[in-house]
């Protein structure tokens, strides 16, 4: 006889959304209707397995004082109970849709909570949950409501009938994994847990249950036209528009529109006979118009963000606060929009978005990316089982968020391959809301799509679409270009910024793009700083390429936001200082520039010695002014001049503080003159020491040993950085995965031949052969000292030899000094830059420590060179270059910074090591995207490049 057992689990497999929910509606606030939170502690049992357990403890009465306790919002695995798991598209499980390890920890969560005092006696009430991951099952006072799957999505249950005054028992099993985990393979981290708000709603008799505001704009007539669908008919209230109509009737009348730039709000309310219900209303109508995606009947240019939700400890549980700030920080760097990458954000989210004035293309949770590894062989979109689960999600998605105007895209989802399931999607979404476009990047001939998509394609490519020379289908090539991923901002970078928004600009079919991503998905912890993919014993992982956005997981910004916030500025400012004028262009698609004032000042070798107001005309969109400067003062003979005109808020507006600024630009007048040292010392040899003017050398080997009494250690040249996430590149381009190619022909650990040491009447020459070992490639180095007495000048000349096919890292010098800690410089500042990343950097004077130039990326990597540096000092030198320079300095070598996987790595040394770099390697973004451009390649050829030191303490 055999025994057949059936788990107890199987809705888990089960490829079906889930059984028990009501449909989808909008998500709203009743001004009328009781609401309470579940939010909170509640209770918590972990167990292995999805059947290890029997459902005992959804009855009334168990006893889980033994239990754990967790907060929901938020996961499990955050709180102590496992650990998290990160893979970039590989399942971490076994592919066999839709079977799931028996291995899979589930969540028991138990809540005891009491109805608020004056809770309503009539009507209904629903249980709602905005995100659950993966797959929920839920009882409420014994009585099993039902289960359900998609992790970023809302679902509901009717619980009226089953509430009690005290005493209520929530309970919810939460299984990590399940067949919805196919349709949830996002670039994050793997988090399960009730991870949104929990929440019992009354429902009035009479409520208004599900609506549709239809708020459009028609330009010609500056009108809007206003209707709301109603499941229950009431009334429409519009104060400010003195509209009072009845659901289901249109009126049209003046109104003022909705646009990101600026995003004009009316307060209305919809009244059933249950409840009130407050609507905030955007007027804006968006369309495909002569091949452009066109708002209010303008086409807009998109300079936009991916946004993963994230949290350095709550994961994706996400409060207001959290959000807020991340909407504040876009607007203060000038982004425009947002791209809900890959799941519909919390409801709150696109409250702000609609306040403040985001564009908003809402993503479906979908991505089944881990197919490709099959040749998405099973994927789920092209297997019509899993259709109805695909529909789900995307009316669950289009319901939620639809009377936002600031969500004006639609996306299918992402990475999920092609098929049958994506076509329903796209035609259920039609059908139901035909005011907005759609979106999905894996439709390559745009058969189902209203935009033709692309991730990381490179600078020439966008060009040649640009141009319409890209091929394809002919709906394809008459259909706007939006590069929904772009720029990854792993690490050091993005690189390129500037150069992808010429395109842009240049192009009108180029309607912009989505830079990778937002925020660092760095875990807080307590060793090592912030923790990425391995760090949590995982046995399949994708490293720190969860580290690879704009802001730090801490959200500080990082030198790419501020990077990006100079290349998409909606004021382009440029001029002639010789002339005595700008040019102020204003680069916005609808706003006029009455908000910002602007004002010049005047800088004499980096110091500001004037400033003042600088009237600028009120310039429509598009419009540019030649704009008069005053007059300069007097400047010594030789002196670096000139103007620095900004942008600023005029007044504080819901986003920034009174003088922000919006945008900014540098018109020099008159040029530096280099340092002249007059070779007027004669080396002299003493006690085994050459000296010359204020410095001493080892007579043997020519080594600089001080410079006016301070110690200078190890002075050679350099050619070495700590390769950048970009530098090592992407697996599929081998070619140009330049971090790896270096480490492979040995720039790390470059060896310094002493050739010879001359003297003569007027310098010391050392003369020297890098090289790496194991090849025949060599930079032939002289190192020329000369000085006038008081000043020391070295010229350093390099010659390639062999056949060098890769560019260099870095070529400059190194040394050590003991006791530095203040930096000043004339430059570029305050923050970092590189070749490709230093339209941000500013010329002027800064001051810094050591310390605070150092830039914290997750992974620890090159960072904190400042560009065009005229002159610098620290630690009791000044040192100033011809032609400007590179310079960084820290307490640890780039050797020590190569080999640290984290911040906690890093343990600062008595030295402080400067490189003063001749050049330097672009960044790029090829740690998923295109390398350094070739303008921004450092090639090895014959340089000549020299510094002056003298002390100044």
């Amino acid at each position: 006889m055999s025994v057949r057992t059936t788990p107890a689990a199987d809705h888990v497999e089960d490829v079906s959304p889930g059984r028990g929910t009501l449909p989808p509606r909008s998500w709203y606030a009743s001004s009328d209707a009781a609401s309470l939170s579940l939010n909170g502690r509640w209770r918590f049992w972990l167990s292995a397995t999805a059947d290890a357990e029997d459902d005992s403890f959804a009855e009334p009465g168990y006893d889980a004082k033994g239990w754990a306790e967790v907060t929901v919002p938020g996961h499990w695995v955050l709180q102590g109970h496992g650990a998290p798991v990160y893979t970039n598209h590989l399942y971490p499980f076994p592919v066999d849709p839709p079977h799931v390890p028996t291995e899979n920890p589930t969540g028991d969560h138990l809540h005891v909570f009491d109805l608020p005092a004056d809770w309503p006696a009539d009507g209904e009430a629903v249980l709602r949950f905005d995100g659950v991951e993966s797959c929920a099952r839920v009882w409420l006072n014994g009585t099993e409501l039902g289960e359900f799957k998609g992790s970023r999505l809302p679902h509901e249950f009717t619980v009226g009938g089953l509430l009690k005054t005290v005493g209520n028992v929530l309970a919810v099993r939460v299984h990590q994994w399940s067949a919805g985990s196919y349709l949830e393979d996002q670039d994050q981290w793997w988090l399960p847990g009730i991870f949104r708000d929990v929440t019992v709603l009354h429902r009035p008799r009479g409520a208004a249950g599900d609506f549709f505001v239809h708020a459009s704009y028609d330009h010609v007539t500056d009108a809007g036209t206003l209707c709301v669908d109603s499941e229950v008919a009431g009334r429409v209230t519009v104060p400010e528009l003195g509209v009072d109509i009845a659901t289901g009737e249109p009126v049209t009348v003046p109104v003022e529109p909705w646009t990101a730039e600026t995003p004009r709000l009316y307060d209305g309310v919809l009244a059933t006979p249950g409840e009130r219900v407050p609507l905030r209303i955007g007027f804006r109508t968006v369309a495909l118009e002569d091949g452009l995606i066109k708002v209010n009947g303008t086409p807009v240019l998109f300079k936009g963000v991916n946004r993963h939700e994230w949290h350095p400890e709550r994961g994706r549980a996400l409060d207001l606060a959290t959000m807020r700030e991340d909407v504040l920080l876009m607007k203060r760097h000038n982004v425009n929009a947002v791209r809900t990458s890959h799941y519909p954000p919390h409801p709150a989210f696109l409250d702000l978005c609609d306040e403040y004035g985001l564009w908003v293309i809402d993503e479906c949770d979908l991505e089944t990316h881990g197919f490709v590894e099959q040749s998405w062989r099973d994927n789920p979109v092209d297997d019509d089982r899993w259709t109805p689960a695909l529909l789900d999600r995307a009316a669950r998605m289009v319901e939620r968020d639809k009377n936002h105007p600031s969500v004006v895209i639609w996306s299918l989802g992402n990475e999920a391959g092609t098929g049958r399931g994506l076509t329903a999607m796209a035609e259920w979404i039609r059908g139901r809301d035909g005011s907005r476009l759609l979106h999905y990047e894996g439709d390559i001939d745009c058969r189902d799509t209203d935009v033709y998509s692309r991730m990381y394609a490179f600078h020439d490519e966008v060009e040649r679409i640009g141009r319409g020379l890209d091929g394809g289908t002919l709906k394809r090539r008459e259909l706007p270009f939006v590069l929904c991923e772009y720029a990854h901002a792993m690490g050091n970078g993005p690189g390129g910024l500037a150069d992808y928004q010429r395109l842009f600009e240049s192009y009108d079919r180029l309607q912009g793009g989505f830079v990778w991503e937002w925020i660092d998905h760095g875990i807080a912890h307590p060793e090592l700083g912030f923790a990425y993919g391995g760090d949590f014993g995982e046995e399949l992982h994708d490293g720190n390429f969860v580290c690879d956005g704009l802001v730090f997981p801490d959200r500080r910004p990082s030198p790419g936001l501020v990077e990006f916030k100079k290349v998409i500025e909606p004021v382009r400012i440029e001029g002639d200082g010789a002339g005595g004028t700008v040019r102020v262009t204003n680069r916005h698609d609808f706003a006029d520039l009455s908000a910002l004032a602007f004002a010049w000042s005047y800088q004499v070798d980096g110091e500001t010695v004037d400033a003042g107001p600088l009237p600028v005309p009120v310039l429509a969109p598009g419009e540019s002014a030649e704009v008069k400067l005053p007059e300069p003062g007097p400047a010594p003979a030789g002196a670096e001049t000139g103007w620095t005109v900004r942008a600023l808020l005029a007044e504080a507006t819901a986003w920034g503080p009174e003088g922000h600024v919006v945008a900014w630009g540098q018109v020099p007048v008159t040029g530096r003159v280099a340092s002249s040292v007059a070779a007027s010392e004669r080396p002299a040899v003493s006690g085994g020491l050459v000296r010359l003017g204020p410095a001493s050398f080892d007579a043997r080997t020519g080594a600089l040993r001080t410079v006016g009494g301070v110690d200078v250690t190890g002075l050679r040249l350099d050619v070495w950085r700590a390769p950048t996430d970009n530098d090592n590149g992407a697996p599929w381009q081998p070619d140009a995965r330049y971090g790896l190619l270096w480490r492979e022909l040995g720039l790390h650990r470059m060896r310094h031949r002493l050739d010879a040491v001359d003297l003569t009447d007027e310098a010391l020459t050392v003369r020297t052969r890098v090289a790496p070992a194991a090849v025949d490639l060599g930079l032939r180095t002289v190192y020329r000292w000369t000085s006038d007495g008081c000043r020391l000048k070295l010229t350093v000349s390099v010659t390639p030899e062999g056949d060098w096919a890769v560019p260099l890292p870095r070529l400059g010098i190194r040394f050590g000094l003991a006791g530095a800690d203040e930096v000043s410089w004339f430059g570029g500042g305050p923050g970092e830059a590189y070749p490709d990343t230093r339209m941000a950097s500013t010329i002027g004077r800064w001051r810094s420590t050591v310390d605070d130039l150092q830039t914290p990326y997750v992974r620890p990597q090159e960072n904190g060179a400042r560009a065009d540096v005229r002159w610098a000092e620290l630690g009791g030198l000044r040192v100033e270059g011809d032609p400007a320079f590179w310079f960084s300095a820290r307490r640890w070598t780039s050797e020590q910074l190569d080999a640290a996987g984290h911040l906690t790595d890093l343990v600062p040394g008595d030295t402080v090591w400067v490189n003063l770099d001749h050049g330097q390697m672009g960044i790029g973004s090829q740690s998923c995207g295109p390398g350094a451009l070739p303008q921004y390649h450092l090639r090895a050829e014959p340089a000549t490049f020299s510094f002056v030191f003298e002390a100044n303490g």
